[in-house]
């Protein structure tokens, strides 16, 4: 009796937008004096309102989030995040920027592209329940009940912020990008999963203890940009920054396998107040 052959099922419609996710960009800016400098002020003037409409978060057309903030340091001066499931979308506000009257005097100084993501480290709930399990808590008891309820629940908010995340309203942000070596004496790659595991748990344990200081998004940049991820914190202050980034370097997965590229300060402000300060 012949059976049927089996056929894959059909390839999902190509697109450039994210389904499960946003797309993310960080951008930054340096004001440039010369170039502003050649703007009469009623151009200048124009320019600002130009620049102060595309950097609207709540304008008709404009990415899902969109977060401006002034830079600390010769970096840069003027900071975006940007995230929806559209990157054109998203290039539209880069490239609306580089058009204006203002552009000339906008010069790009670094970008990072990026996709959120739930984390492969992120425990499920059959995982936590075997990890329950190894500290001790009695699978029959209600305690172990209640903690696995309790880890559900607070999975389906991580999972939401995670990709689909909302910015803290916190004046303090951060940005650097980052990779897992590969050391020949310290391959994060040839480490088996168990392993890996354990040790971004221990270093999920240290971050958990800023939780209403700190807020944190890793976006992934594998295959997209230079580095593989791109971590952004938002703080309640300025020295919360120095604790976390010292305090999680102290973990086996980031003092043998991180390796850091540049950090961004800056100081979240509204877009007409950025403008001010930045003295466009």
């Amino acid at each position: 009796m012949n059976r049927p052959a089996h056929t894959a099922a059909p390839p999902s419609e190509p697109t450039i937008k994210m389904k499960d996710g946003w797309h993310c960009l960080h951008l930054y800016y340096r004001v440039c004096p010369t170039a502003l400098a050649q703007l009469d002020e009623k151009k200048r003037a124009a320019g600002r309102e130009e620049l102060l409409h595309l950097l609207d978060p709540a304008r008709a057309g404009a990415p899902l989030r969109l977060q401006t903030s002034v830079v600390s340091g010769h970096k840069a001066d003027l900071s975006l995040m940007i995230l929806d499931p559209d990157p054109l979308v998203i290039d539209a506000v880069r490239q609306s920027i580089r058009n204006s009257a203002l552009g000339a005097a906008l010069v790009p100084t670094y970008s990072f592209v990026s996709i959120t993501e739930v984390s492969e480290y992120v425990p499920t709930l059959e995982q936590y329940g075997e990890r329950l399990k190894l500290e001790g808590t009695d699978p029959a008891s209600p305690a172990f009940a209640a903690k696995l309820k309790a880890y559900e629940e607070r999975e389906v908010m991580m999972r939401k912020q995670r990709l689909f995340p909302d910015f803290p309203d916190w004046p303090v942000f951060c940005f650097y990008p980052m990779n897992k070596i590969r050391h020949p004496h310290a391959n994060w790659y040839t480490q088996p999963f168990s392993r890996r595991m354990e040790m971004m748990t221990e270093h999920g344990k240290s971050g958990m203890k800023f939780g209403g200081r700190v807020s944190q998004l890793i976006t992934a940049s594998t295959g997209l940009d230079d580095w593989e991820w791109g971590v952004t914190l938002w703080a309640r202050e300025p020295a919360f920054l120095k604790e976390i980034v010292y305090t999680m370097r102290f973990d086996e997965a980031s003092a043998n396998y991180a390796e850091f590229g540049p950090f961004y300060v800056s100081y979240i402000l509204p877009p007409a107040e950025a403008v001010r300060h930045l003295k466009i």
